[in-house]
């Protein structure tokens, strides 16, 4: 084999394992929330002095692994000042055939979850998607939006569990994650 053909047949092997390896990448995307970005106010909490609308953001994710038997999604702040963080979000038991959340999706009156799918309590004390109100004037708060491939059909949370719980239980069964971290301040 002479020297150009093995250089060529090297490149082509190098841009299909590329290719495959993006092909099967885990991400989760939003046409709401950009990472690294400002979260736009519409997602941001309504109340204890902020004025969103309370809206949680679509979410879209892809290449989870062939095994994946159900989803659970969190959203959560490292930097609010609790000593432990705020969880924004829990939602849990999501189907696996399922690849995307509508924007509102968190609010459990509209009904726009996959059937099957659970809200746990977030730390405002309730189910349900509670958006972005970090203290005036703090350093811009971080909020982890991620997604888990578990590998199990539901995972069994009392009505009134804990975000705490639900983390518990999600790890122990995960086999992928992907995350997308906005930001938001006031």
């Amino acid at each position: 084999m002479s020297r150009t053909t093995s250089r060529t047949l090297l490149l082509a092997m190098m841009a299909f394992s590329a290719a495959g390896a993006q092909k099967g990448k885990f991400t989760l995307t939003s046409p709401d929330v950009h990472a690294g970005q400002k979260i736009p106010n519409t997602h941001a909490f309504n109340g204890m002095g902020c004025t969103g609308t309370n809206t949680s953001p679509a979410l879209e994710w892809s290449g989870a692994p062939a095994n994946t038997k159900s989803f659970a999604l969190t959203i959560y702040d490292p930097d609010a000042p609790t000593g432990s963080g705020w969880w924004h979000w829990v939602v849990y038991n999501i189907p696996a055939g399922t690849t995307k959340l509508a924007a509102g999706a968190g609010d459990p009156a509209k009904n726009l979850l996959p059937a099957g799918a659970k809200q746990g309590n977030t730390d405002f004390g309730a189910p349900g998607y509670g958006g972005p109100c970090p203290p005036p004037g703090d350093k811009p708060h971080h909020y982890h939006f991620t997604i888990y491939a578990l590998d199990t059909d539901k995972i069994d949370i009392p009505a009134n569990g804990t975000a705490a719980m639900v983390g518990f239980n999600l790890h122990a069964h995960t086999i992928a994650k992907a995350e997308l971290t906005a930001l938001y301040s006031r």
